[in-house]
């Protein structure tokens, strides 16, 4: 990409769900439906039976798109219209945040990961395959659906359901075959082994894991008619504060990385070629400094896939990278010393020498930069 380029708009994070009948998948669906933090959802499954939000009934049928009534869009599709139904809810009109796609009864996972990176579409960015397993039913599953192992090898996150069944011993068990699926995926990306693994009780996952905080949160309201989610969140601080709340932080590690020298593009592409096994979501900005003053780099990796996307720093925009890193027994301070070894070891005065050697170090982020062409 041509650093003068003019930034692309941000894209929208499409997050695959599997799992086979019985995990608990749309269970995850409909919790973090319920739990959004205020982000706009579009959701893709093969029919409205089993999506419930906002005390409405929702049905339909393939082929048609409903309101849920929270800002959140639910489409019914087959597998040839997946590229029509993400053209449709990732027009701007949609402001949507985050699409996720049920890929029950639409196509293998895999295939569909395949899909979405292969995809035309300007205004979408892959955010990962999740992997909802039974831990109760984990051998009976695999006895039955021997290709499990095949989708958990390129899963990026397993949510490992109904832990409340089994004991820790059975959970470690399940965790030691998860990992020895691990095998370097079909997608595009750097790094990564075994899939990070979460265990979850009714689905009940921290929405942070698959997206971000609001981006348009009602800060502009000063009063406003409380929401059905409103009382949901009321209501779990209330249980927290007798004791009896599920808190859904503790499931994992998340980091923050913040340096005001810049970073080295050789040392940090080794840093993410060999990130390690747990760590799921890495996202932020890079200051690689020298030649590339005028841009800062957004960073997207999610399991093993990787993207770059340089954009103009704002004026008077401080010139820092800032990065937040999400895992399962991940060592955040490990992690944190491992990226502070990345940065320059001097601010370097830039030169007709230094801006070669800069642009030759280069070379490693910017495979990861999707190109003007690819947008078409």
């Amino acid at each position: 990409m041509n650093p003068s380029s003019p930034p692309r708009k941000q894209q929208i994070p499409v997050i695959v769900l599997a799992g086979f009948l019985g995990s608990g998948k749309t269970t995850l669906l409909n919790h973090l439906l319920h739990n959004r933090a205020g982000n706009r959802i579009g959701v893709i499954v093969n029919d409205f039976g089993a999506i419930e939000i906002d005390a409405m009934t929702v049905s339909g049928q393939v082929g048609s798109t409903v309101s849920l009534g929270n800002g959140c869009l639910c489409c019914a599709v087959d597998a040839s219209e997946l590229d029509t139904f993400l053209e449709t809810l990732t027009r701007p009109g949609a402001r949507l945040d985050v699409i996720a796609i049920e890929a029950s009864g639409l196509a293998e996972p895999q295939e569909v990961v395949r899909m979405i990176l292969a995809s035309d579409n300007p205004h979408i960015v892959y955010g990962g395959l999740v992997e909802v397993v039974d831990a109760a039913e984990f051998d009976a599953t695999r006895l039955r659906h021997p290709e499990i192992d095949r989708h958990l090898a390129v899963a990026d996150l397993v949510v490992l359901n109904k832990t409340d069944r089994v004991g820790s011993e059975e959970q470690a068990r399940i965790r030691d075959v998860i990992a020895a699926t691990g095998a370097p995926a079909a997608g595009e990306g750097a790094g990564g082994g075994a899939a990070a693994v979460i265990c979850a009780t009714y689905g009940r996952i921290d929405p942070e894991l698959l997206f971000d905080p609001a981006l348009r949160p009602d800060c502009e309201e000063r009063a406003r008619q409380l929401t059905f989610e409103d009382l949901l969140l009321a209501e779990r601080a209330e249980e927290e504060t007798d004791g009896h709340g599920h808190h859904l932080h503790t499931a994992y590690e998340s980091l923050s990385f913040t340096a005001a020298v810049p970073m080295n593009p050789r040392r940090l592409m080794e840093f993410l070629d060999s990130r390690p096994q747990g760590l799921y979501r890495i996202k932020g900005f890079v200051d690689f400094g020298m030649g590339d003053r005028g841009n800062k780099y957004a960073l997207h990796a999610v399991g093993r896939f990787l993207r770059f996307d340089p954009q103009p720093w704002t004026r008077d925009e401080p010139r820092l990278t800032q990065l937040v890193l999400i895992g399962s027994g991940i060592d955040p301070e490990a992690l944190h010393k491992e990226l502070a070894d990345c940065r320059e070891s001097t601010a370097p005065t830039p030169d007709a020498t230094q801006d070669a050697a800069h642009e030759q170090s280069m070379w490693g982020v910017l495979r990861y930069v999707q190109r003007p062409d690819d947008e078409a």
